[in-house]
């Protein structure tokens, strides 16, 4: 991004310590927020950040295995069924009337009629589904952890304006002390500047725990929550991203994972149907066998040794298949995904319009704000200090300049933030991916 664009309420991450002259009350209130010593500090840039994000997260984790099962499953519907080998030995009562023995040896086969390329087929197709909705966990994580990214650089911006104005009024409050000393303020005006640096103190320490906390959701996404990230580097930006709303719409199509997931889901639906009929039909046995037969010296009916050779077979009769609720249930099922598909197809448009019109808005708003309007709020303050400092204005006018300029600057944060925000949520409802901060 253009740094010239850069919002000039960018600090480094690290906010200084009360000045040791300020009173003593206030220090209990920063030593609660020192950080343990033994945690592991580090300064976070989005490069570092989404990285670790891709590796580490546990979610994202979890999803993957959710691929490795379905692979398991392609592979476990590429068995086939296992040939039964036979042997079998028979006498005759040869010891008695000397009818002689056998022994025979046979294998025995079942053949389905095209049922395991029907479950393969279901079982790669909902592999690909699977893969499809890894890749929108994927693009979904990546758009949330660039948002909580930008919640941080935002509750950065906010905690380092609060910081300068507790400094401000601190430097103001020993300024006041010393007017009072030489006799030039009153007590009460000077506790009332105590008091507003009070105030001030108070902003600024809920800033930076809701900045602390920014960082702690960082770590969690990072699946390293003992890490303790003390601050992030980079800045919030004018984006300046041109869209056009016929092309979101059209590449949604193909570039949205979940509405791929849901088209394929529905292709296995369909598939599962013809896997049904498949699975209703009877298999056919195929049997082979031989037997080997002694020679037979009964006196009544000799006969010489012999090899005897079978073939067999076997058809079930296809009783069960006169009910048909399987089959019903399996078109019905594949309807079901269909609408579900066409559902989350028209889910997604109207989610690239909402998102679109709400970055065009947010952009807009953003376009309004200019640096005249900040230079103006820091011209009247500084107006207003000389002439508080001069007596000829009160502390009233001085502290409602300071908080309209804590304000318009403020404003001005949010409103990068809420553009870029609007803008990642943009590309996550179209299912590109441009993000570079």
């Amino acid at each position: 991004m253009d740094d010239t664009k850069k919002t000039n309420c960018q600090q480094a991450g690290q906010f200084s310590t009360p000045n040791t002259h300020f009173p003593m009350r206030f220090i209990p209130l920063f030593l609660l927020l020192l950080l343990p010593p033994a945690l592991v500090a580090q300064q976070l840039d989005y490069t570092t950040y989404i990285q670790r994000v891709m590796e580490n997260n546990l979610d994202l984790a979890v999803a993957r295995l959710d691929r490795s099962v379905a692979e398991a499953e392609l592979l476990s519907a590429r068995q086939i069924s296992d040939p039964a080998i036979s042997a079998e030995y028979g006498n005759n009562s040869d010891w008695d009337i000397l009818m002689g023995q056998s022994l025979s040896f046979g294998i025995d086969k079942s053949f389905s009629l095209g049922k395991r390329a029907a479950r393969v087929r279901v079982a790669r197709q909902q592999l690909d589904a699977t893969d499809a909705a890894l890749q929108h966990y994927l693009n979904t994580l990546r758009a949330e952890a660039t948002l909580a990214f930008l919640d941080a650089l935002l509750a950065r911006d906010r905690a380092a304006i609060g910081e300068q104005s507790a400094q401000y009024m601190r430097s103001l409050y020993r300024s006041d002390s010393l007017r009072h000393a030489a006799g030039d303020m009153s007590e009460l005006d000077v506790l009332q500047t105590l008091l507003e640096a009070d105030v001030a103190e108070q902003d600024y320490l809920s800033l930076l725990a809701d900045y602390r906390n920014a960082l702690v959701q960082l770590d969690l996404l990072m699946a390293q929550p003992l890490q303790t990230t003390v601050g992030v580097t980079g800045g919030l930006a004018d984006p300046s991203a041109v869209f056009s709303l016929p092309q979101l719409l059209a590449g949604a199509d193909t570039l949205r994972m979940d509405l791929a997931e849901h088209r394929l889901m529905a292709a296995a639906a369909e598939s599962q149907v013809s896997l049904v009929r498949r699975e209703r039909m009877p298999d056919i046995d195929l049997s082979l066998g031989v037997s080997l037969n002694t020679r037979v010296r009964n006196e009544e009916a000799p006969a010489p040794p012999f090899v005897g050779y079978t073939v067999g077979v076997g058809i079930p009769l296809p009783v069960s298949t006169l009910n048909r609720g399987e089959v019903r249930a399996a078109k019905l099922q594949a309807r079901q995904a269909q609408l579900q598909a066409d559902i989350v197809g028209r889910q997604a448009q109207a989610e690239i319009i909402q998102a679109y019109n709400s970055y065009t808005t947010a952009l807009g708003r953003l376009r309004s704000y200019d640096a005249s309007i900040i230079e103006g709020a820091r011209q009247v303050l500084e107006g207003k200090q000389y002439a508080y400092h001069r007596g000829e204005t009160s502390l009233l006018d001085l502290i409602n300049a300071q908080h309209t300029y804590n304000e318009v600057r403020q404003a001005y944060a949010e409103s990068l933030h809420d553009c870029m925000s609007a803008w990642v949520e943009l590309q996550r409802s179209a299912g590109v991916w441009n993000i570079q901060l």
